[in-house]
């Protein structure tokens, strides 16, 4: 008996210890599972920032005019993180040719896909010099408002970019997003230093200003030697740069055009000659007498900033040509002068003569096209040239790979006095539409087109399905047009 009660101890032990083994593999086995169902729940809940998703956006349907002399009719733009990469026709856009199968709300990225059927894009407009748009005055990073009745005014001109002081700034708004996203203050500097302003305006400011490109002349020429020479003696000393004007040193390297302000024959003559002794390419604004020495500033390489209805008459006490042309623009393009047009107001002026302020770029330009200038080279003197001017011609300018993605959405032809700007896009992202402004909606107000992800756009929920016809009311409905 005692034998049989120390076995059933035994087995009992056993039996408990298996027992309470498996329980406790069970125990820590379930543990796992809920920390690995914990660990993919965080998992599924973890999504990415708006601020890192990669940004796509798509233009389709459009006439697309890349301003490089190229027109593709019923095209797609796409950009990617504000960057245009491809322009032409078959564009796959994601999430709706490709990574279909991922959902929206896990996506790392985001997509906008803006329909354009039945319009034109044209690269953003680049406004030389304005006032106004971006603040107050004074340094516009601390008076820019992102918010102003004025950028947005500036935006409905079809304006991504101008000249504010010496910088070149794009008039990028406040775009709302959910979540709400940072305003980037310095990420709307396309480059500061656009320009180095110059003088000729005194015998004084001239014979300084031809000591001053004598002195970096001299020294660039020894520096180049120096290159050279350098190679054979290591010991060989820089040539010294003690006296030398940065500024005109940069401009001697082609690192930044300089700015004259000379508008008749003789302050005119005068910068085409130092120009070309110095071997630089100026830029002149005003230039109202521009045409009458139209070949030696050809001859420098300049370029002008011009408006094509200044009236200024001849000073009738000279024999030779003078005052202003309305042929000035086209003049001086025929001579290789490369030629910015800007209005006479340079501000927003709602309550002046229509057509002459910053607003009305095209109407200006639709007058040197009157006096001769080509419709190309009318658009290229608010796009391309001026942002040659100021050395940002790699990133604005025109609609090509690589180039920052700035583009107008017109509903007609950019130099007609009708046409209105429907949407403008600044690093690809939209910052404006007419019809959600208050300004011009209620003007020719245009059919609704949802700006939408991609997603949205597939086939089949692009439009609403048509209704199916029932033959047989059609029937009752003619019998009885027909009774009555």
């Amino acid at each position: 008996m005692k034998l049989l009660h120390t076995k059933r101890a035994a087995f009992a032990a056993v039996l408990v210890a298996t027992f309470g083994v498996s329980l406790g593999a069970r125990a820590l086995a379930f543990d796992d599972e809920e920390k690995k169902g914990d660990e993919s729940e965080e998992a599924e809940d973890k999504s990415v920032p708006e601020e890192e998703k990669t940004a796509w956006f798509a233009v389709t349907h459009a006439d697309i005019y890349t301003g490089t002399g190229e027109i593709l009719r019923d095209a797609t733009l796409l950009a990617k993180d504000g960057k245009i990469v491809e322009i032409g026709y078959d564009v796959d856009i994601p999430g709706r040719d490709y990574y279909t199968d991922v959902p929206e709300e896990k996506r790392d990225f985001r997509v906008d896909v803006l329909d354009a059927q039945g319009m034109r894009v044209y690269p953003g407009l680049v406004a030389i010099s304005s006032s106004g748009l971006l603040g107050t005055g004074g340094d516009f990073r601390d008076s820019i408002d992102p918010f102003s009745s004025n950028m947005v005014l500036g935006l409905a001109a079809g304006i991504t970019t101008t000249g504010q002081g010496r910088s070149a700034v794009k008039l990028k708004r406040y775009v709302p997003h959910e979540p709400p996203l940072p305003y980037d203050f310095d990420g709307i500097v396309v480059r500061d230093d656009a320009f180095a302003s110059m003088s000729l305006s005194s015998g004084a400011a001239k014979r300084s200003l031809i000591e001053k490109f004598q002195r970096a002349s001299q020294y660039l020429r020894e520096y180049r030697q120096w290159e050279i020479d350098v190679k054979k003696d290591k010991e060989l000393k820089e040539p010294d740069k003690k006296g030398v004007d940065g500024t005109v040193l940069e401009v001697l390297e082609g690192r930044v055009y300089p700015m004259f302000r000379a508008a008749e024959r003789a302050d005119l003559l005068n910068v085409a000659r130092l120009a070309q002794e110095f071997g630089f390419r100026p830029v002149i604004d005003d230039c109202r007498e521009g045409w009458t020495v139209a070949d030696e500033l050809g001859r420098a390489g300049a370029f002008a900033i011009l408006s094509a209805r200044d009236r200024r008459d001849k000073d009738e006490s000279l024999v030779r040509e003078g005052g202003s042309s309305i042929e000035n623009a086209a003049i001086l393009s025929a001579a290789g002068v490369q030629v910015a047009i800007v209005p006479e107001s340079k501000g927003v002026a709602l309550d002046g003569i229509v057509g002459r302020d910053i607003m009305h770029l095209p109407i200006e330009v639709d007058f040197a096209v009157r006096g001769g200038l080509s419709e190309a080279l009318a658009v290229d003197s608010i796009t391309r040239i001026p942002a040659r001017m100021m050395g940002i011609g790699h990133r604005v300018g025109s609609l090509e790979v690589g180039k920052d993605c700035d583009l107008i959405v017109t509903d007609g032809d950019l130099l007609h006095y009708q046409t209105f700007v429907q949407y403008t896009v600044i690093d690809g992202e939209l910052v404006y539409d007419k019809q959600q402004e208050l300004y011009f909606a209620h003007i020719r107000p245009r059919p609704e087109v949802e700006l939408a992800p991609a997603a949205k756009l597939d086939a089949g929920e692009d439009a609403p399905a048509e209704e199916p016809k029932d033959d047989a009311k059609d029937e009752d409905r003619e019998e009885g047009e027909g009774g009555e």
